[in-house]
This record gives structure tokens, sequence and C-alpha cells, in this order.
């Protein structure tokens, strides 16, 4: 099965979006703690392009990636399979519940398939042991950059298709399918259950008993959408007025945070840090009074919440751990930041300094601009992931 990608980057991508795709990252990302150098390069790699076409079979995938060479380093990863009796257990666990099948049908794997699973002792997800990355490049670290790459990509393909990790443990989407319905009518269970049907299965229709029956109920009542917009609070009664203007951001702030969770736009800041919490709120209100009051009530100097800030603005918790974050990246990153600078550069750990104007590489492998003002260095606009395209802003 081969999946064609667009080329076309994209900044501040993440890999990942479903519950399972992110099992997916996890399980790279765990097996790489001990090296974890090559994983920033890596999602760059996998935002730029550089990777080529996907190639799924059963328990590997394979792409080539472009690199420093004219031919494109050859990446396998393998995952381990289950074996007959393995896939048995599966199939039963799987087949006790038709909604699962339906699910899978619609794109989705709902924890309950895989809870079902690991109660017969066996897990959909490979875990860290089960992945197998491996290139052609002379690169010594698991896994390198190139690898790296296909895996961060591997998580787009299951994340609209959990057949593809079923693929990858050894079975395609017929012969899954095809088991399914072989013990369903072993079990002796109707051909259709409610509204679903087995791809192929002919419809037999319902008896026009059942369907009056089903007609006379009433319907559901519609679950409401939310607004366009977050609301406005409701004004305080009697509000203390030393802490008026910053109870009503507060509840503004709330009330932006619960529109954002209503429509699916993240998590609205709840499993943030409090100083990370307070660097958001910060960047929302910085340059207005609020901002004053804030740095007041948290007992934070203007000048460096407004660093905390503007960290925030550039790449939210990724960019505020850029403001302290040191760490020793891959030697080919800094030195094409440091051609980027010119000869005139310094490099220290992940950071490279000429004059006024640092670059300093976050672990989410993007470049952040700072600028020396008054002896501190500020955030400087968006991140990019080449260093040129940062130099070049001057």
């Amino acid at each position: 099965m081969k999946t064609r990608r667009a080329t076309t980057p994209t900044r501040r991508r993440q890999f990942g979006h479903t519950w399972w795709g992110v099992a997916w990252v996890t399980a790279l990302e765990d097996r790489a703690r001990l090296d974890p150098n090559r994983l920033p390069r890596g999602r760059t790699y996998a935002r730029s392009g550089a990777v080529g076409e996907l190639e799924v079979s059963a328990g590997a995938v394979r792409a080539p990636v472009r690199g420093r060479r004219p031919a494109p380093y050859q990446v396998r990863v393998r995952v381990r399979v289950f074996t007959p009796p393995e896939w048995d257990r599966v199939l039963d666990a799987i087949a006790g519940q038709i909604g699962h099948v339906a699910a899978l049908l619609e794109g989705e794997l709902p924890p309950e398939v895989a809870e079902d699973v690991l109660a017969v002792g066996l897990d959909l997800l490979p875990g860290p042991g089960e992945v197998q990355p491996r290139c052609s490049c002379p690169d010594w670290a698991d896994p390198c950059k190139h690898a790296a790459a296909v895996c961060y990509l591997v998580a787009d393909l299951i994340d609209t298709d959990p057949f593809r990790l079923l693929l990858l443990r050894g079975r395609d989407r017929d012969d899954v399918l095809g088991a399914l319905r072989a013990r369903r009518a072993a079990a002796g269970a109707p051909r259709h259950a409610g509204s679903f049907v087995f791809p192929g299965d002919p419809d037999t229709g319902v008896e026009a008993r059942a369907a009056y029956v089903d007609s006379a109920k009433p319907p559901l009542p519609l679950t409401p959408l939310p607004p366009v917009r977050p609301g406005h609070p409701a004004a305080l009664s009697t509000p203390p007025p030393e802490l008026a203007d910053a109870l009503r951001a507060l509840a503004a702030d709330a009330a932006a945070r619960a529109w954002s969770l209503a429509v699916g736009e993240g998590d609205g800041g709840l499993t943030l840090a409090v100083d990370a919490d307070l660097a958001r709120r910060a960047a929302a209100a910085l340059g207005s009074a609020d901002f004053d009051q804030l740095a007041i009530l948290a007992k934070r100097r203007r000048r460096d919440l407004a660093r905390a800030a503007l960290a925030w603005q550039a790449g939210g918790p990724d960019g505020l751990n850029v403001l302290t974050d040191s760490w020793r990246p891959d030697p080919d990153a800094v030195a094409e930041a440091r051609r980027a600078l010119g000869r005139e550069s310094t490099a220290r750990a992940n950071r490279v300094t000429r004059g006024d104007i640092q670059l300093r590489l976050g672990r989410d492998g993007r470049w952040y601009r700072f600028h020396r003002h008054r002896g501190a260095w500020d955030p400087d606009g968006q991140p990019d992931a080449d260093p040129s395209a940062l130099v070049a802003r001057d």
C-alpha cells in the first residue's frame, strides 16, 4: 500500500492528532530517549518535504529520504507482527462488540477496542521495543534523523486510517474484516446489528413493524452548537475596587478557554504549569493596562513578564522553553545556523550568536531569533525551521 504526501512544508506542524497517533509518536520518542538529539532534526525533515513516498506493508514502512548526498537514503521501519494465535485473540476481542467494527470502518479506533485487546494480553499500539527504524545513512544514532522523519509521518498514516496500524501488525483491511465476519456468522449473530452492515453484505432491509415502532419514538433533542465566538462574562454586582479589572480580565479569559474547549481547539490551557499559563495570559494582555496589573499581581518584573509573553506569542510552550533551555543539538544544525549568521558567529550549546543577534534552536526543531537589548536577550518574531530566513529579516 503506497501513500503520497503533499511536499509543501507546513510550519508548526504537529504529528499525531488522534490518541493512537500520539501513542505511536510516544513509542518513537521513548525509543530515542537515550539519544534524543536526532528527533528535532527528524521533525524538521518531515515538515520540509524531504521524505518521499511512504510504502506500507505487513510489518514495515519504507520510504526514501533526501539528505546531503545526491541519492536519497533508504529508510525501513519494522514493526513486530502478531503471530496467528495472537491474531486470533485480537479478532475475538474485536468481534465481541459490533460497534468496534463500525468505528473502525468510520476511521476511528475507540479506546475500548485497545482495552479489550489489552485484556487478552496484547497491545495494538507498538511499544518502544517493537518499533525498529533502520536507514542506509552512515549515522550511528538510533533512530537517525532520516528514520525519525519517516516515523513521525507514520503517525499521519495511522491517524487517518487505523487499518494501517493493523496492517503494520500483519493483516490488511480485507483480511481483518473477513475474519470478523466469519466470527460473527459462527456465533449466530445477525448480519445486521442496528444500522451496521459489513462491507459486501447485501442490504436485506428492515421489517415494516420494526420500522414503524422506531419511527413512533420521539426524536432525541440535538446538542446545541457552541457560539461562533467567546461570550462576555456577566458584570460583578459588588466587585472590590482594587481587584475589579483583574477579576474582569480573569473572567474573560475563563470564557475564552471554555469556548476553545467547546469548539475542540485544544484544552484551553488547562494542562499548563503556572508559569506557562501566566505567559499565555500575559501574551494576550501585552500592550494593555491589564498587562501592568497582571505583572503587579503575579509579583513579576514587567521586563521579565514581557519577555515570557513575547516568547509565548512566538511559539507557545515551545517558545517559552527556549528562553531558558540549553541543550546540545545535532552539530549539522548548529553549523547551518553559523553559515547563516556568518563566520564571525559563535556557537554554544543550542545558541548561535553574532553581535546583537542570537539564534536558538528549540527542541521542536525550529530556530528562534533573539535581539540583545539593555544586556538581555529578547524574543524577536516568529520562529522558522530555516535559520537563513531569520537572518534575512535584517
